[in-house]
């Protein structure tokens, strides 16, 4: 299974983009062993249309030319489930399991995603109930594939 992450916005170099860095060189390194085929990160650019509505249709069209047929889709937003880092792997490694070509995880702009997208993705998640910067966010779920490989492999980096 190939893994995606479609982000909105630049990450710039700095602390954040190496440890973005960091957790994609782990995962890949231990999530070939179990059958994810590739990772990959793409990079939207912000739209500059003047209203909300507008830049939500932008960037979900410019998102959805990054995702391939017959993906499950998972939304990353403050409105989705608080699933925990066991769940989550369990659900990785199901649609690894289940023949799944791509699994793709989209982050929006600062306005979020637009309703198409959310009412396409098969998940929605939340990082609690706060609202994090589009910078963070691709760094927790990088992070939290990378645990996923691990407590898939049983590995003891998790350890709850």
């Amino acid at each position: 299974m190939r893994v995606a992450v479609i982000a909105v916005g630049r990450l710039k170099q700095g602390p954040e983009r190496e440890l973005a860095d960091r957790y994609f060189a782990r995962f890949d390194e231990i999530g070939r062993k179990l059958g994810f085929r590739e990772l990959t990160v793409h990079e939207i650019s912000e739209s500059r249309a003047r209203d909300a509505a507008t830049r939500m249709a932008e960037e979900a069209a410019a998102i959805a030319a990054h995702i391939p047929d017959k993906s499950i889709l998972v939304a990353l937003d403050e409105r989705g489930q608080n699933v925990d880092s066991t769940v989550f792997a369990r659900n990785l490694g199901r649609w690894r399991d289940e023949g799944v070509g791509h699994t793709v995880f989209v982050i929006g702009g600062a306005d979020g995603l637009s309703p198409e997208l959310r009412r396409k993705a098969k998940l929605a998640i939340a990082f609690g109930s706060a609202t994090w910067p589009h910078q963070m966010v691709r760094i927790m779920i990088l992070e939290q594939l990378y645990r996923a490989a691990t407590i898939l492999a049983g590995h003891p980096y998790h350890r709850a």
